[in-house]
């Protein structure tokens, strides 16, 4: 079976992550997904960020949980990607838009109103200063679009088995999935977390420790792998027959699938 190939904070290789060009990009380059992660900012809104302060991706001082949305917005989240880009003069004219700090609504409406099915895949950050306030405003956030059930297009991943736990409680429909950022972490995890809960290893563990995905599997949670970017990676991955492939590059990882698959245009 095919794996779904999901963009990791968008097609976030080539363009600046989590910006909405990034995930226009991911789209036009046929991710079945798009990831994200999620932070609530100081007036309550959840943004698409994946630090805690702004250093990085706005090269700014300032944390997103004590900024409000006007004045993120303020900011630009894409430059420190291409910092020459003002240099080329044949550039095309860039819609600010694209550039600017992402909220989570844009992004589910950009999913809803696309011409094909298109999942999410919402990561909550933790710890943070607002706790569960996190979970409750994205329960509201997919209460609007209807997406608080089963059949759902969105699942809800974080390293926090309680904040995975909150969500449960919150929306029972919605598929969650346990990240997993160290293999000795499994044994404790395995006891703990749901029968339907999906299991989000992180490659690097799975090449490095070649019984975990097994084990893993054979407890009967399928497998959602985060950051899968090389051939070698993603053999892997079909080798354990996993069910989702997180990467920056979704374009690349289909033409490698469609090579797998002996298929070429």
């Amino acid at each position: 079976m095919r794996p779904q190939v999901v963009a990791h904070r968008g097609a976030s290789h080539e363009n600046a992550e989590h910006t909405l060009g990034a995930y226009v990009a991911a789209l036009d380059a046929g991710a079945d997904a798009l990831e994200c992660d999620v932070r609530l900012t100081a007036d309550g809104h959840l943004v698409c960020v994946h630090d805690r302060d702004l250093r990085r991706t706005a090269r700014t001082r300032g944390l997103v949980s004590t900024m409000e949305l006007a004045d993120l917005d303020q900011l630009d989240f894409a430059s420190w990607k291409n910092p020459w880009a003002d240099l080329d003069d044949e550039a095309p004219a860039r819609d600010e838009r694209l550039d600017r700090v992402l909220t989570l609504r844009t992004l589910l409406e950009t999913v809803a109103d696309y011409d094909r099915p298109v999942e999410v895949a919402i990561e909550t950050k933790h710890p943070t200063r607002y706790g569960g306030l996190v979970e409750r405003r994205l329960v509201e956030q997919l209460r609007h679009f209807g997406w608080d059930r089963p059949g759902s297009p969105v699942r809800v991943m974080s390293f926090s088995w309680t904040a995975l736990q909150r969500t449960e409680r919150l929306a029972p429909g919605i598929r969650l999935v346990m990240l997993v950022e160290r293999a000795r972490h499994w044994p404790v995890l395995r006891r703990l977390i749901g029968e339907d809960w999906l299991v989000g290893p992180g490659i690097g563990e799975l090449m490095e420790h070649r019984r975990l995905g097994p084990r893993i599997l054979r407890s009967g949670h399928d497998l959602h792998v985060w950051t899968v970017n090389t051939p070698a990676e993603l053999d892997l991955c079909l080798e354990l027959g996993v069910r989702a492939v997180i990467t920056d590059r979704p374009a690349y990882i289909h033409d490698l699938l469609d090579q797998r698959e002996g298929r070429s245009d």
